[in-house]
């Protein structure tokens, strides 16, 4: 007997995110908080008491990332090797193309608060709710974007119980399924800038991150800076 239902899961939190509601969600690199409006973006924002230069992440898949980044050759393959070859979490930056129909829905504040200088950071490949979620998202063209689930600068939570109560509070909807795979490492995706091979953050798998640019790509990526 499965221990989760993850399709109703993911259509709960669908539902609640397409009506303006704010959902807390699991991921393999941590639990995230989304929303799919501005209103709710904002009840994030000031729940977590965030820096105003932070950008929200897109909750994505390979079909969302083909669409709406605009890529070289290169680096799509690049993140065809991570995500799809050695089936590996990534946050993959890349330039955006905001005439595509998912980004033309959204206000100006969402857009300024979710790109920088036209390039835009999408989690992909962070499990199986994570995949259910994103492909209900690709079919309705409805655009979801969060970020960790917790206070600004306190740590990726790995389970709902670690999950500050004011955090909690803001959603509409916690989907919890337990203790997340790469709780080891403490830390939330590795951010890679696919076209410049730079990384912006140091995160989970990045080891194998780095492992796969250098065997494949013949890129050196620094080492992860001594904790």
């Amino acid at each position: 007997m499965a221990s989760f239902d993850v399709a109703a899961d993911a259509s709960a939190a669908f539902g609640a995110l397409r009506s303006g509601g704010v959902a807390i969600v699991p991921n393999t690199v941590g639990y995230s908080i989304l929303g799919g409006s501005a209103p709710a973006l904002r009840r994030i924002f000031e729940a977590k008491r965030r820096d105003g230069a932070k950008r929200n992440a897109m909750v994505a898949n390979m079909a969302i990332h083909r669409e709406l980044h605009a890529c070289s050759a290169r680096a799509r393959d690049i993140v065809h090797a991570i995500v799809e070859d050695y089936d590996l979490p990534l946050g993959a930056i890349a330039p955006c193309r905001l005439d595509h129909a998912m980004l033309r829905k959204l206000d100006d504040a969402t857009i300024a608060s979710s790109t920088k200088d036209g390039t835009l950071v999408m989690l992909l490949n962070a499990g199986r709710l994570h995949a259910a979620l994103t492909d209900l998202s690709h079919q309705a063209e409805f655009p979801l974007f969060g970020s960790s689930a917790n206070l600004s600068l306190s740590g990726t939570k790995f389970a709902v119980e670690q999950i500050e109560p004011e955090i909690r509070a803001v959603a509409d909807i916690v989907i919890d399924h337990g203790l997340q795979k790469f709780h080891r490492y403490a830390m939330s995706s590795t951010l890679l800038d696919v076209e410049r091979c730079e990384i912006v953050r140091f995160g989970s798998c990045y080891e194998d991150i780095a492992y796969v640019l250098r065997r494949h790509f013949d890129v050196a990526l620094p080492p992860r800076p001594q904790r």
